[in-house]
């Protein structure tokens, strides 16, 4: 059985996926309704991944027989002001998450439940990836431009990413 401190720091990460879902869906949602359909599809898909990385955790707790603990997700913003924005949010609260894994990487080792630690460490990778990725598209998107054509290749860019 998990120590009840890693239980709840366990429940705590598994609501921050949960917003971070909801988050990306505002995001995908704004993407759409702006004319931005290939960013609009990559954080729709981006949601559903950040839904897969909660109920991962709740699988994890359900085999230590603890189960979850769930509680109301905070609601996401849904106002943005541009493209660039929704990824320089999306990036921030990428490090945000990383943080957090961080600490509950830190939490493990210094409690000795190496079990959980290892189970964190696909986490730890995982958030290496997304910041990759959202710095990646937030240099792009400065690169191309943010207006008119420059906004159009930003959007066919972030598509692509999709596909791959």
């Amino acid at each position: 059985m998990l120590p009840q401190e890693t239980v709840k720091l366990l429940n705590g990460q598994v609501m921050d996926e949960f917003y971070s879902a909801n988050l990306y869906m505002s995001m995908s949602s704004w993407c759409y309704t702006h004319g931005f359909d290939g960013a609009g599809l990559f954080l729709f898909d981006h949601a559903s991944d950040e839904y897969a990385h909660a109920t991962k955790i709740i699988t994890y707790l359900n085999e230590n027989e603890v189960g979850v603990h769930l509680k109301e997700v905070k609601a996401p913003e849904h106002e943005f002001k541009d493209l660039f924005e929704i990824f320089e949010k999306a990036y921030k609260h990428e490090q945000h998450i990383t943080h957090s894994i961080n600490n509950l990487v830190d939490h493990m080792l210094a409690h000795k439940d190496y079990a959980t630690f290892n189970f964190l460490q696909w986490y730890v990778a995982e958030q290496h990836e997304e910041e990759v990725l959202f710095k990646n598209i937030l240099d792009k998107i400065k690169l191309m431009g943010e207006s008119g054509h420059g906004l159009y290749l930003a959007d066919q860019y972030i598509r692509n990413i999709v596909k791959k």
